[in-house]
């Protein structure tokens, strides 16, 4: 974490000039008064400066795409760019370039890694909650729409059979896409099953 040591006639000197050296306002920053100083005999004689150590306060944000972006590097991924959108404690990381296709893996598996790995780190140093999504050429819109397509024909395949369907495993994000996606299916209803990773969603037509 960077910090530095200032130097000045008072404390509020001091902080400024502290505050000066690290480029940030008063709120990205803790202070520490290590002297407050004295004026002396006359304001000369026995004066003593005052002296604070100020330590910045990391981002979450900030950490998070750094974070992110050197998780991107090490894969191998060079020839990609990670474009921020934020809205309020909201960060998606956009990930667009040749190379997605790496960072998105089966299924998005692999980008779902990403995602969580990129939460722990942002949370680590926020306050309050901060969501991160991390995507890659708008992956998971296009996982959204296959999922819903899917959900709906399992669904049809289950009311003609009247049997219950198993889907793969699937993570919490993606289960609550085909319980939604369904919810409003009156011949049908889903639950899952299963401990992490390996819960799946079920749909069972209803008799």
């Amino acid at each position: 974490m960077k910090e530095v040591t200032a130097t000045a006639a008072t404390v509020d000197e001091a902080v400024q000039l502290a505050l000066q050296q690290l480029g940030v306002s008063r709120d990205r920053a803790e202070i520490i008064v290590l002297e407050k100083g004295r004026k002396g005999l006359f304001g000369i004689f026995g004066s003593k400066p005052a002296v604070v150590k100020a330590k910045l306060i990391a981002d979450p944000v900030e950490e998070a795409e750094l974070f992110l972006k050197n998780v991107v590097k090490q894969m191998g991924a060079t020839a990609v760019e990670i474009e921020k959108q934020q809205n309020g404690n909201q960060v998606t990381f956009m990930i667009t370039g040749e190379q997605v296709g790496l960072l998105i893996g089966k299924h998005g598996q692999t980008l779902n890694s990403l995602q969580l790995l990129t939460q722990l780190v942002a949370n680590r140093y926020a306050k309050e909650y901060v969501s991160i999504i991390v995507d890659a050429e708008n992956y998971r819109e296009r996982r959204k729409k296959a999922l819903i397509q899917l959900a709906q024909k399992l669904a049809e395949k289950a009311i003609k059979t009247g049997k219950e369907i198993k889907l793969e495993p699937l993570p919490a994000h993606e289960r609550k896409i085909i319980h939604t996606a369904l919810a409003n299916n009156e011949k049908v209803t889903t639950y899952s099953v299963g401990e992490e990773p390996r819960r799946y969603v079920v749909i069972s037509p209803i008799k």
